[in-house]
This record gives C-alpha cells, sequence and structure tokens, in this order.
C-alpha cells in the first residue's frame, strides 16, 4: 500500500534502459516518502530479471511470465496493469516514454481515472497548498515538464487522484545503481483473474525488428550534418570531426546520406514540375521565365536559349544581356526572353541578395 510502481518494459527478458532509469529516481523518491520501491514486469522467460532490478533498489518485483504477454500487447497489459494497481493500490506509478509506453500507460490512467503527467523531465516531491481553497497537501509528486513549446517549465500536482502517474522520456534521468540494493523479492502475479478473452482478440502474426547498432542516446557528444553541408564529399569533414572527438561516425553517416539522397529526390522532382510548367507556359507571351538547372537536365523547345554562365555580368546593376538563360560553373539555365523588367534571381546559383533585383514575375 502507498508504494512505488515502476513498470519494466522489456524485450527478450532485457529491461530498456529508460526503466532502469526511473529506477534510480524512483529509488530516491521511495527513500524520500519512506516507502517501498517496487517494479512490474510482465514478458516471458523473465527468470534472474529480479537481480538486475534489486541492484537499482527494487524491494518488490511483480512478475507475470507467460508467452501472452511477449510480445507486448496493449489490452493484455493494460488489464493486467490495471487489476494489480487497483489490487496494491500505490501511490506513484511511473513509465517509460516510449512507443509502448505512451501507449500503455495513458489507458491504464484512463481506466483509474488517476491523470497523467507525459514526458516529465524532473519527479520531485513537496507538499502543496490549494490557492482556492486553503487545503494543504504533504508529500505529493510534483510531475515537471516544459510547456508551451519550452517557454515555460510546469508543475503538476494531483493532489486527490492515485495513483500519480507520469511518463519520462528516455535519458532524461540518471542511471546508476543504488548505495543499498534493494530486496528484489519476487511475487506472481495472478495475472488470469484480470484477464478477460476480449483482451487477447489482438493477435501478432509476425514482427520484424533491426537491432540498434550504435546508442546514440548514451553519447556524450554527436556529432551530424544535413543538406546544408552540400554534397556527399563534403561529409568527409563530418568524418573528420567525428574521429577527432574520439567517436564512431559510421552509424550517423549511414543516416545522413540516406537523408542527402532523399534530399536529392525531393529536388529532383521539384526540378521537374518546374520545367513541366515551364514548357507548357513557356509560349505565353505574357510569361518571362528563367528555368535553373544543371547543364543537360532539362529537355527544353528549340525557342529556348541555353547559354553557359561563368559570373555575373558587367551590366548587372542596368539592363540584363540579350539573352535570358545563363548557368553557374556548375549549372545551367533554360530561358525565354522577353521585353520588360529584369528577372528575379534564382536562389539555385545561390543570387547576392544584396544586388536590386525587380520585381519581375519570378514563375521559375
Amino acid at each position: 500500500m502507498n508504494n512505488i510502481f515502476v513498470y519494466i518494459e522489456n524485450e527478450g527478458g532485457k529491461a530498456a534502459e529508460v526503466c532502469l532509469e526511473l529506477m534510480t529516481k524512483g529509488r530516491e523518491l521511495a527513500t524520500t516518502l519512506g516507502v517501498k520501491l517496487e517494479a512490474v514486469v510482465l514478458g516471458e522467460n523473465l527468470a534472474g530479471i529480479e537481480q538486475e532490478l534489486a541492484r537499482y533498489g527494487a524491494d518488490t518485483v511483480w512478475v507475470a511470465d507467460d508467452k501472452i504477454f511477449n510480445p507486448f500487447r496493449t489490452l493484455p497489459h493494460t488489464a493486467v496493469m490495471c487489476g494489480l494497481i487497483e489490487q496494491e493500490k500505490p501511490q506513484i506509478a511511473l513509465f517509460g516514454a516510449t512507443c509502448n509506453g505512451r501507449d500503455f500507460a495513458p489507458r491504464v490512467s484512463s481506466a483509474l481515472f488517476s491523470g497523467l503527467t507525459a514526458d516529465c523531465t524532473q519527479l520531485v516531491i513537496g507538499d502543496h497548498k490549494d490557492a482556492k481553497t486553503g487545503t494543504e497537501y504533504e508529500n505529493l509528486l510534483y510531475q515537471i515538464r516544459p510547456a508551451f513549446g519550452g517557454n515555460i517549465i510546469a508543475t503538476i500536482v494531483n493532489p486527490d487522484h492515485r495513483p500519480q502517474m507520469a511518463t519520462v522520456r528516455e535519458g532524461v534521468m540518471r542511471k546508476e545503481y543504488a548505495a543499498t540494493p534493494g530486496a528484489g523479492e519476487v511475487k506472481p502475479i495472478d495475472w488470469k483473474k484480470f484477464l478477460k478473452e476480449s483482451d487477447l482478440v489482438v493477435k501478432i502474426l509476425d514482427r520484424q525488428i533491426e537491432e540498434r547498432k550504435i546508442n546514440i542516446k548514451g553519447a556524450s557528444v554527436v556529432v551530424a550534418g544535413g543538406y546544408g553541408v552540400g554534397s556527399k564529399e563534403n561529409f568527409k569533414l563530418i568524418h573528420e570531426l567525428a574521429e577527432v572527438l574520439g567517436g564512431t561516425p559510421e552509424a550517423p553517416l549511414l543516416y545522413l546520406r540516406r537523408y542527402w539522397a532523399y534530399e536529392q529526390q525531393v529536388a529532383q522532382a521539384v526540378a521537374q514540375r518546374a520545367a513541366a510548367w515551364a514548357r507548357e507556359v513557356g509560349e505565353d507571351p505574357l510569361y518571362r521565365i528563367v528555368l535553373c538547372g544543371y547543364e543537360g537536365e532539362h529537355e527544353m523547345p528549340s525557342s529556348w536559349w541555353c547559354v553557359p554562365w561563368t559570373a555575373w555580368p558587367a551590366n548587372w546593376a542596368g539592363a540584363w544581356p540579350t539573352v535570358s538563360a545563363c548557368r553557374t560553373s556548375s549549372s545551367a539555365y533554360c530561358g525565354r526572353r522577353r521585353a520588360g523588367p529584369r528577372l528575379p534571381a534564382s536562389s539555385r546559383i545561390g543570387c547576392p541578395l544584396s544586388q536590386p533585383i525587380s520585381n519581375g514575375l519570378g514563375e521559375a
């Protein structure tokens, strides 16, 4: 009664990192309140997990060890957790803000009418006085989290409903063994009395899991680059910096290469749509169009001009040259010229925005 529950998410009998972080915080809170810290584990082949949890201060480990709970399914986990909470009546219940936790914890909270604070960054025990009624409450869980886009830090309390529930993201709390290990007493959960047949209607037929190769969360420094690097070749700078800092760049760079390829695909798709539009309306005398692209990228009608461009023309500040198609040393422009205002510069060649640019039509 009135103890602290920590739900231990696990895969293959191994506790999730965020749950061990919550065990460390739970041990701290339990010591402050003078109550027991109890872990709740649902899964399969869980023999020995209590030893690991005892190192983090678990006094009691509630275990439901059956293939029904592996892999994770929302309904049976919710039914058993709700039943155990109603039976044992803890004052605090903590969950990791993982994919499963975000699915699972709100259902438990809703079923118990207890309330839930998501993505807490700090958990502290303190007193609270209701300014409206003057009622004073002792030893409440301060559930602290950013709000309004991080512009304020909100401290949330739940004085009237139990358990006080919160989720915490991975990496927010520290993970360390308790100064004094807990007893780790194993108590089997009589889970069959909590389950109904309707809780088992969902079946998982197959799972595809790729094991994480590098734990970025555990890194003190993460070196990353994006589209602004400019090219795949320039990612060598990311390699070099990571090596200087003693890092392992392979896994991040795999992601970055995929990101670069994706960005290139997006850019190509946009360029193709722009070229199709230019071909469609290019003969209309009301339009004055400059189409930017790499050399040989677009096939334009013979009425369009394609002209090399190696530098800005000497008469930039005056009239534009007699061609409306030009290119940098690495790019090519196809264009159609008409008399009228000067054309706006295209961002794809990095036109100097400090130069005076007229209000051309800009459909390019």
